[in-house]
């Protein structure tokens, strides 16, 4: 009300001084002097008249210095008024003399229109007022319908298929059941099947959730809802609620359809823990969808398929039968399904012949399909940047590298010392790491700098591992502390370039004793993590444990570290020679590949070492 006074006063004011103005331009203060018939015949014969515009019966005449107007008479010719008044007809040619048209249009325009324009200008506010008025209760009465997304099944354009998604063999096998049903919906009722309600798809950041979700509308060629979590939850208690209703509705209306939610941890985390954004609007959207999907019907053919990389926190209510009763696991991709999603975002980029997909995705172990795509893009740039028109293996390479520890720090300078520290340091891991069994194979060692890292070691595995033994964590131990050990024994001095390595190995050390189960200690889980969380963090880790066996326990992993520290000593000093070898090169050369590295050392070794 109070914005509507005002644009009401505004409006009044504009009018006042648009009238002002009108008022100002039809009376302007230099308003020309009317003279008589007689003086204007003494002004032409003393030649101070150059021109005189006649419009009907009045008359407008300029001077050398000013300018003034008469009427003549409406009978009589303006020249045989002029000679009547004594004027010479020799000073009357000398005067230029024209004839204004003042037809209909030149009326409208000069004198209906000053008076018009004002009214015009004023409908034409209120009409704009009124307009946004109207658009404003138009989004009030809109503001709880659903902003959900619909991909029509007709755009062949954007439809995504299985064939789009690589890998995920048996995600698909446990979907293509709901494809069955979407297309084919009385061939499971006659048998008195009920086909999941909702389906949960549970996997790590871009690891191909979404992507799957809209291979299944394309596949069951439904028109597909896609919302986030986060779009339902606004400030206004109700709204979310609605939002929900309209969503199903619309779903409802266009069955058999695929409703998508991305991200539902945001709206459906367990009611009641206090943190971790429990207020009323969110558990009243929780509550609707609970509602919503329990009013499904079997013949509604609606399906509804959600994503999180949580499922840790969801309510209890949302995994019960009957709503999301079915979870499908999605993994990062092995090698075979690395090398099938590098192919796919391979279709539209040039690459050369001797591009090699296989070593690419051998080399990116844990890589998700997110990542990849990056890598295929980083790849692209990289070869535009170096003004290529094919991707070689040399960018494809370096853009792995890119995508897991940064670009290259090239500006960056460092003396002398430094370089030849960090050539040691990462030397250190390198050579532990080509000694100890239980390792993988070197594929890089590096002292250029990327990211926050001075210089780098990359070891790759030769086959997936889905599961890691005590030798395996205590040989990783013991590469870890490689570097630190290094700079202690060539300098006498240690650096802060080993904390993340420190880091790490005190990290593996502790869960060795305290998650694993790998120590003297026993078997056993010691802490108790519950389940409160906070932005997606466990904040709270209960001890199950005295003080006396929480002494034991800091007493193991002080033995873990200091046991790989003699072990990593151990080494080193019996292969001191190998140690200078490769920082020299790394010195010269600043890199060593993979077959550099293995002529250097020869073949992987089995170094026993107490």
């Amino acid at each position: 009300m109070n914005k509507f006074i005002k644009n009401i006063a505004i409006a009044i004011f504009a009018f006042i001084v648009i009238s002002l103005l009108f008022a100002m331009y039809n009376n302007p203060a230099g308003k020309p002097r009317e003279i008589s018939l007689s003086e204007l015949a003494q002004k032409i014969n003393n030649d101070k008249v150059q021109e005189i515009l006649i419009s009907g019966n009045k008359l407008e005449i300029k001077s050398q210095d000013q300018e003034f107007k008469s009427q003549k008479e409406a009978e009589t010719g303006l020249s045989e008024t002029l000679v009547n008044f004594g004027v010479q007809k020799e000073k009357l040619r000398n005067i230029d003399i024209k004839n204004q048209d003042n037809s209909g249009t030149k009326f409208i325009l000069g004198t209906l229109i000053p008076f018009l324009f004002p009214f015009i200008l004023i409908g034409l506010f209120f009409w704009f007022i009124m307009r946004q008025a109207q658009r404003g209760n138009s989004q009030a009465l809109s503001f709880g319908n659903s902003k959900a997304k619909m991909q029509d099944p007709k755009n062949k354009k954007n439809r995504v298929t299985f064939d789009d998604v690589a890998g995920l063999k048996e995600a698909k096998v446990e979907l293509q059941e709901v494809v069955e049903f979407l297309k084919f919906p009385k061939k499971f009722q006659k048998l008195g099947a009920k086909i999941p309600k909702g389906v949960l798809l549970v996997g790590p950041p871009g690891c191909g959730k979404t992507l799957l979700a809209k291979g299944v509308a394309g596949e069951a060629n439904a028109p597909f809802f896609h919302i986030s979590g986060s779009e339902f939850v606004e400030m206004f208690v109700g709204v979310g609620a609605s939002r929900v209703r309209d969503l199903f509705k619309q779903a409802k209306k266009n069955a058999p359809a695929i409703v998508f939610i991305d991200e539902i941890d945001a709206v459906g985390r367990q009611r009641g823990a206090g943190l971790g954004g429990g207020h009323d609007e969110r558990e009243q959207t929780l509550n609707q969808i609970l509602v919503e999907m329990d009013g499904f019907d079997t013949k509604d053919n609606v399906i509804v398929i959600a994503a999180t990389n949580r499922p840790d926190v969801l309510d209890p209510a949302l995994l019960r039968p009957g709503r999301f009763d079915r979870n499908v696991a999605i993994d990062n991709p092995d090698i075979s399904e690395r090398e099938q999603i590098l192919k796919i975002h391979a279709r539209k980029k040039p690459l050369k012949k001797s591009v090699n997909l296989r070593k690419i995705a051998e080399r990116t172990p844990g890589f998700s399909g997110a990542d990849l795509m990056n890598l295929m893009n980083e790849g692209a740039i990289l070869t535009a940047r170096r003004g290529k028109k094919l991707i070689g293996m040399d960018e494809l390479i370096e853009s792995i590298e890119k995508v897991m520890l940064g670009p290259e720090r090239t500006t960056r300078i460092i003396t002398d010392k430094e370089k030849r520290i960090t050539a040691y340091h990462e030397a250190g891991h390198a050579l532990i790491a080509h000694s100890l069994p239980n390792c993988d194979p070197i594929h890089k060692v590096s002292i250029i700098s990327r990211g926050k890292a001075a210089g780098y070691t990359l070891k790759l595995p030769t086959h997936e591992k889905y599961f890691q033994t005590k030798s395996d964590f205590l040989d990783e131990l013991v590469v870890l502390l490689a570097g630190h050990t290094a700079e202690k024994m060539i300098f006498d001095d240690v650096t802060t370039g080993a904390s993340n390595d420190l880091e790490k190995a005190t990290k593996i050390a502790r869960n060795l004793v305290t998650k694993f189960g790998m120590s003297d200690l026993g078997p056993i889980v010691w802490g108790d993590r519950e389940d409160t969380v906070f932005l997606g963090k466990e904040i709270h880790e209960s001890k199950n444990y005295s003080e006396q066996m929480a002494s034991k326990i800091d007493k193991t992993i002080n033995e873990f570290i200091k046991k790989a520290q003699t072990k990593a000593r151990k080494i080193l000093k019996q292969n001191k020679k190998k140690l200078e070898k490769i920082a020299k090169v790394l010195l010269e050369k600043e890199t060593i590949e993979r077959e550099e590295f293995e002529k250097l050392l020869g073949k992987k070794a089995i170094v026993k070492a107490s």
